[in-house]
């Protein structure tokens, strides 16, 4: 058998006849996150509606701000059905030591993030989870850099953080119908 006659033997079709049979019977089972809803209106316009709590510290701001772009990129103002309330913690780790120096020579920003979709009007919590990112940076033997390095990784962990979060409120808006 060479690498151009690939023709596959007698056992070979089935199996692929199958494959290709189960994936065009799971083809009906999937459900577009932003098509339309069951109760009408679609998940884009739902996302509108969801208002976002502030959120304390630097990092807190950064986050609230994706967030809100992230659910209303559109800057127009739609009268809340849900609130978004979300907490924060955030912790610094060292994990690379300077031998030579002691200092460190990089670390990673982890942000924690619990949040909770409530309806405006109060009630059960539609939508609840934990998500977690992280961002690592280099430290230098300069101050500024150094300070600079880790605001960009807490930016970076609240876009990512944002996007998590928006598309697991989005899959629990669009499971609810």
């Amino acid at each position: 058998m060479s690498l151009v006659d690939w023709r596959p033997h007698g056992r070979a079709l089935p199996r692929i006849f199958a494959a290709l049979l189960m994936g065009f019977a799971l083809s009906g089972c999937i459900q577009p996150l932003y098509g339309p809803l069951s109760a009408g209106g679609d998940v884009a316009s739902e996302l509108r509606t969801i208002a976002v709590d502030p959120i304390p510290n630097r990092l807190g701001h950064y986050l609230g701000n994706e967030l809100i772009f992230g659910f209303n990129g559109t800057g127009s103002q739609v009268p809340p059905k849900y609130r978004l309330i979300v907490t924060v913690t955030e912790n610094v780790q060292n994990p690379l030591i300077d031998t030579v120096s002691g200092y460190p020579s990089a670390a990673n920003v982890v942000v924690n993030a619990d949040y909770r979709l409530m309806p405006a009007g109060g009630g059960e919590p539609i939508a609840k989870g934990q998500a977690t990112v992280v961002a690592s940076y280099d430290r230098t033997s300069q101050r500024f850099s150094n300070l600079r390095a880790a605001r960009d990784a807490e930016i970076r962990d609240a876009k990512r953080l944002a996007d998590e979060i928006r598309i697991r409120v989005a899959a629990a808006i669009a499971a609810r119908g």
